[in-house]
């Protein structure tokens, strides 16, 4: 696996695999989380509460995961114009306060758009210190084609790209 994707759009293949490094999830992580979203469900912020609940404890929220793995992700940032779309997330375990999460992706799609974009489709399984995959999900990504997109130039059109 390859630990980080920069070349050219056009150089991609469906099939290329690489992976991140790992991150723990801490009290801090999910406080924070919670104060910035919001989401004060009590699964995530109340420890007596949690403990309780079918799964025995305080849980992180399924987006602060799918968040932390796309930002785990060692894309070029000369290379990667933005996220296009989050699909089909499933959320598949929980993360625990403590858990090291890492994400492993795959090339699913290439789909061409301009002479400057294309759109990457990546698979992305979030997986725990023991192996075992928390979250799946599909992310598509906005992606340079030729020569690297500089800042203010002007040559991109979010609002073009098919939905």
């Amino acid at each position: 696996m390859e630990p980080a994707l920069a070349p050219d759009f056009d150089a991609l293949t469906v099939g290329d695999r690489f992976a991140t490094r790992g991150r723990t999830v801490t009290e801090a992580d999910v406080a924070s989380f919670a104060a910035l979203t919001g989401d004060m469900h009590p699964q995530h912020t109340d420890a007596v509460w949690a403990a309780k609940s079918p799964f025995g404890a305080r849980i992180a929220h399924g987006m602060l995961v799918v968040s932390y793995a796309v930002g785990l992700l060692a894309l070029d940032p000369e290379r990667v114009i933005a996220l296009r779309r989050v699909r089909q997330a499933v959320f598949k375990r929980p993360v625990m306060v403590g858990d090291t999460i890492r994400a492993e992706a795959k090339v699913d799609s290439l789909e061409p758009v301009t002479a400057t974009t294309g759109v990457v489709g990546i698979r992305l399984d979030v997986v725990n210190q023991r192996g075992r995959v928390v979250v799946r999900a599909l992310i598509d990504v906005v992606w340079c084609r030729g020569e690297r997109v500089q800042a203010g130039d002007g040559t991109v059109e979010l609002a073009g790209l098919p939905l």
